[in-house]
Protein backbone atom coordinates (compact mmCIF):
# COMPACT_ATOMS: atom_id res chain seq x y z
CA UNK A 1 0.00 0.00 0.00
CA UNK A 2 1.10 3.46 -0.50
CA UNK A 3 1.91 6.00 2.10
CA UNK A 4 -1.24 8.09 1.61
CA UNK A 5 -3.18 4.61 1.71
CA UNK A 6 -1.45 4.11 5.16
CA UNK A 7 -2.25 7.20 6.12
CA UNK A 8 -5.97 6.78 5.40
CA UNK A 9 -6.05 2.99 6.58
CA UNK A 10 -4.83 4.52 10.31
CA UNK A 11 -7.09 7.37 10.67
CA UNK A 12 -10.12 5.33 9.95
CA UNK A 13 -8.11 2.30 12.27
CA UNK A 14 -7.87 4.69 15.03
CA UNK A 15 -11.10 6.73 14.76
CA UNK A 16 -12.89 2.89 15.06
CA UNK A 17 -10.57 1.87 17.89
CA UNK A 18 -11.18 5.31 19.95
CA UNK A 19 -14.94 4.64 19.52
CA UNK A 20 -15.06 1.43 20.70
CA UNK A 21 -12.65 1.53 23.05
CA UNK A 22 -14.49 3.05 26.93
CA UNK A 23 -12.89 6.11 28.46
CA UNK A 24 -12.12 9.41 26.98
CA UNK A 25 -8.98 9.95 24.85
CA UNK A 26 -7.80 13.74 23.94
CA UNK A 27 -6.20 13.35 20.63
CA UNK A 28 -5.98 15.51 17.90
CA UNK A 29 -5.98 14.15 14.20
CA UNK A 30 -2.31 13.30 13.38
CA UNK A 31 -1.95 11.33 17.26
CA UNK A 32 -5.27 9.33 16.25
CA UNK A 33 -3.75 8.21 12.44
CA UNK A 34 -0.61 7.37 14.44
CA UNK A 35 -2.83 5.22 17.23
CA UNK A 36 -4.14 3.41 13.64
CA UNK A 37 -0.74 3.02 12.14
CA UNK A 38 0.86 1.67 14.89
CA UNK A 39 -1.94 -0.10 15.34
CA UNK A 40 -1.97 -1.86 12.13
CA UNK A 41 1.36 -3.07 12.73
CA UNK A 42 0.96 -4.27 16.09
CA UNK A 43 -2.31 -5.83 14.84
CA UNK A 44 -0.61 -7.67 12.05
CA UNK A 45 2.23 -8.62 14.49
CA UNK A 46 -0.38 -10.76 16.60
CA UNK A 47 -2.63 -12.46 13.99
CA UNK A 48 0.72 -13.40 12.04
CA UNK A 49 1.81 -14.97 15.41
CA UNK A 50 -1.07 -16.74 16.04
CA UNK A 51 -1.73 -17.44 12.29
CA UNK A 52 -4.54 -16.14 11.67
CA UNK A 53 -3.78 -13.74 9.11
CA UNK A 54 -2.37 -10.12 8.12
CA UNK A 55 -2.31 -6.64 7.44
CA UNK A 56 -1.77 -6.66 3.22
CA UNK A 57 -3.79 -4.52 1.68
CA UNK A 58 -7.07 -2.52 2.11
CA UNK A 59 -9.60 -5.05 2.95
CA UNK A 60 -11.97 -5.79 5.72
CA UNK A 61 -9.77 -8.67 7.26
CA UNK A 62 -6.93 -5.95 7.52
CA UNK A 63 -8.68 -3.91 8.47
CA UNK A 64 -10.21 -5.85 11.74
CA UNK A 65 -6.67 -6.82 12.47
CA UNK A 66 -5.83 -3.13 12.43
CA UNK A 67 -8.23 -2.18 14.81
CA UNK A 68 -7.62 -4.73 16.96
CA UNK A 69 -4.57 -4.08 17.41
CA UNK A 70 -5.40 -0.14 17.83
CA UNK A 71 -7.49 -0.89 20.75
CA UNK A 72 -4.32 -3.02 22.38
CA UNK A 73 -2.08 -0.15 21.81
CA UNK A 74 -5.05 2.72 23.16
CA UNK A 75 -5.38 0.54 26.39
CA UNK A 76 -1.26 -0.11 26.67
CA UNK A 77 -0.96 3.91 26.27
CA UNK A 78 -3.48 4.02 28.54
CA UNK A 79 -2.11 1.77 31.73
CA UNK A 80 1.56 3.31 31.04
CA UNK A 81 0.42 7.10 30.89
CA UNK A 82 -1.80 7.12 33.79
Amino acid sequence: MGVIAWIIFGLIAGILAKWLMPGTYHMGFIMTTVLGIVGAVVGGYISTFFGKGKVDGFNFGSFVVAVIGAIVVLFLAGIFVK
